[in-house]
């Protein structure tokens, strides 16, 4: 899934971009800009993100 990012939560550590291995994080003006069309939708963006501000929406299954 790709990650949505809660720019209200960023604080701009930078330290997802330095996790990315396809490089689709960048900093823009102190906050985070994701390239959804490079993602390859690992998750460990969100893994170090020390804000929450990133979060992977996992589909909810609907269970009987």
């Amino acid at each position: 899934m790709i990650p949505e990012i809660d720019i209200e939560r960023c604080t701009g550590c930078s330290q997802c971009t330095h996790v990315c291995p396809a490089q689709a994080l960048s900093m823009e003006k102190d906050t985070v800009k994701l390239e959804e069309e490079y993602c390859e939708e690992c998750g460990l963006c969100a893994d170090v993100c020390p804000c929450s501000a990133i979060k992977i929406p996992f589909p909810v299954l609907d269970v009987l």
